[in-house]
């Protein structure tokens, strides 16, 4: 809301010149009372957050960016362009990184954290908090990655035995300039999605969070606390209302776009009232460097939060790349260019990744089919065979475009080097996986889960999300028949989830890893060139109880059929240089 004409006037000289919003936005309590501009600080604070190795700008699918006149967007070398900027515009600044700067493209997949470590040194971060993806090459590769960085780790959750974690990562950072402290913290499901040392455990955030707030109360005159989280927007929500001294959370993890802008899902910020009552602003920045958040913020003289200006900067063509960087991006591109570039096969269809976390989407039903028709044709004339494949959606990292399909963006698609399994579950049992899938409580452990799954062809699951979790299942159909809890079933799935990742399943040793699913994928692509899927209604929504009737056939067919249709595949070793990028997905 506006102030009154003359708390406006008295908060202009703070705000000038803030280049974003055309307004500026009060807290409620600047609204309330009289407010001169004795003991009140102003300053501005930039953010990034799931990068997820992105160095190089992207087109709008997360593709490489071939036509600047269709729109590229991000780039480390456009944000360091503009925050060069904006920094000596407003020299009382922070420069903030909530974390998951690993995995998404070749640059990771190929230099692992070399070149990211490289990058964000130039970009002169003031403090960094570390994403579940930093943990995705092990303890020990995450200990090299930060021993090269030349600014403050911050997250008061993670404790670890491992010198490399233990010696570099704080609880918090003190910006003395500034008299102000950023906390930060970590998502404590790390350990169940990306790959943890067994001496590495993560506290409970929102705990971990307020007892660094009462440590530095108590050992220094801070009143000025910001937090820096890589736990979701959600539960940044729940940080805020649970503790109290925070003024602003910068957050990371959920790619939560807030803003004024379409498909936005909240305000930035998004204002909460904290245990004491009073306003907490939490902010976060979409995903990949496409916007570069900006907020400026007052403070009062007991450090709580006034005033605020300030919205997410879209980094698009509108703004320049830094050509200094830029071209030392591009010079790191050679070594997996050539690979990258080799065309594996053609799709009609935009293979679509953006709507895997909310239900079927069409890249995740292609991985799901080829995982499918892999094993299928691996046990030809065996018995049993697969009945069908279950993925993560968090696997599934982005869209592929119509047209020619490079081996570079299954790769992008696919990063983490999971392998494909064949695991045989009881009907009965098989039952409450799916429901866990649905309702996201795993029904034997009655954990969350941590993400959304796709299927592939040959089965159908309808549920309805108005129920209580547990009883969200309503029907399955698997090859044409209803599920038997009596029957075993064999599910084609990845290595990761086995293990128990994502909570999805439950946690076993007892399987084979298979070939990893880019191998699977391209050689899905190259049989089946030019691809012509289309999106199929496999999870299914409904408005009816358990019980009340079926849909009988499953809706894409029978499962014999397209089984006798799978024709056999030649799964090809590749050359040296797959080898090497398969070696790094799997570090």
């Amino acid at each position: 809301m506006k102030a009154p004409a003359c708390l406006a006037a008295l908060a202009m000289p703070l705000l000038a010149g803030l280049v974003v919003a055309d307004d500026v936005l009060y807290s409620e309590r600047l609204a309330k009372r009289f407010v001169d501009t004795d003991g009140h600080y102003n300053m501005t604070f930039f953010h990034v957050n799931d990068v997820h190795a992105h160095l190089d700008q992207y087109a709008k699918s997360g593709a490489d960016c071939k036509d600047t006149a269709n729109g590229c967007f991000g780039g480390y070398a456009r944000i360091a362009q503009k925050v060069g900027q904006l920094r000596k515009q407003h020299p009382d600044n922070l420069w903030l990184n909530a974390g998951d700067e690993f995995q998404g493209t070749l640059f990771y997949t190929f230099y692992g954290g070399e070149k990211i470590a490289e990058t964000i040194n130039h970009l002169q971060f003031d403090a960094m908090t570390l994403g579940n993806h930093e943990w995705d090459g092990g303890d020990q590769a995450l200990g090299e990655f930060l021993k090269n960085l030349t600014f403050p780790v911050v997250s008061c959750n993670v404790k670890s035995t491992y010198e490399g974690l233990n010696k570099t990562v704080k609880n918090y950072h003190v910006f003395d300039k500034h008299a102000l402290a950023v906390i930060g913290v970590t998502t404590d499901t790390t350990p169940g999605i990306s790959k943890v040392g067994s001496g590495t455990t993560f506290l409970d955030p929102i705990a971990e969070v307020q007892k660094s707030i009462y440590e530095i109360r108590n050992k220094t005159d801070i009143k000025r606390i910001v937090a820096l989280t890589h736990i979701g927007y959600d539960v940044d929500q729940r940080l805020a209302a649970e503790t109290e001294g925070l003024s602003l959370i910068i957050g990371g993890h959920s790619h939560t776009l807030l803003g004024d802008m379409a498909g936005a899902e909240g305000k930035y910020p998004t204002i909460v009232k904290d245990r004491s009552g009073h306003d907490v602003f939490v902010v976060t920045s979409y995903r990949w460097g496409e916007y570069l958040g900006s907020i400026d913020l007052t403070f009062d003289k007991d450090g709580k939060a006034l005033a605020y200006h300030g919205a997410p900067i879209h980094m698009d063509n509108a703004t320049a790349l830094d050509k200094e960087l830029q071209d030392k991006i591009e010079s790191w591109r050679g070594p997996f260019e050539k690979f990258a570039s080799e065309v594996v096969g053609v799709t009609k269809n935009e293979l679509d990744q953006t709507k895997c976390q909310r239900g079927d989407c069409l890249l995740g039903q292609v991985l799901a089919d080829a995982m499918l028709e892999f094993r299928l044709n691996q046990t030809k004339g065996q018995d049993p065979r697969p009945d069908f494949a279950l993925i993560n959606a968090g696997g599934v990292r982005a869209t592929i475009d119509a047209g020619n399909i490079t081996r570079g963006e299954v790769l992008t698609s696919f990063p983490f080097g999971n392998a494909v399994v064949d695991l045989k579950y009881k009907g009965s049992d098989l039952r409450k996986i799916l429901e866990g899938c649905v309702s996201k409580i795993n029904q034997f452990n009655h954990k969350k889960l941590a993400s959304w799954f796709q299927v592939s062809d040959g089965i159908v699951v309808e549920y309805n999300p108005k129920n209580a979790a547990g009883s969200m299942l309503v029907d399955v159909t698997i090859g044409g028949k209803p599920l038997s809890d009596e029957r075993d079933y064999r599910v084609v799935t990845v290595d990761f989830l086995a293990a128990g990742g994502d909570n999805i399943l439950p946690t076993t040793k007892d399987f084979i890893s298979l070939d990893t699913l880019d191998e699977v994928l391209v050689s899905y692509i190259k049989e089946r060139s030019p691809l012509g899927n289309e999106l199929q209604k496999r999870v299914v929504s409904v408005d009816k109880q358990p019980g009340s009737g079926g849909n009988g056939t499953g809706g894409n067919g029978t499962g014999d059929s397209r089984k006798d249709a799978a024709g056999t595949l030649v799964v090809p070793v590749w050359g040296a240089m797959s080898a090497i990028v398969a070696a790094v997905i799997c570090m």
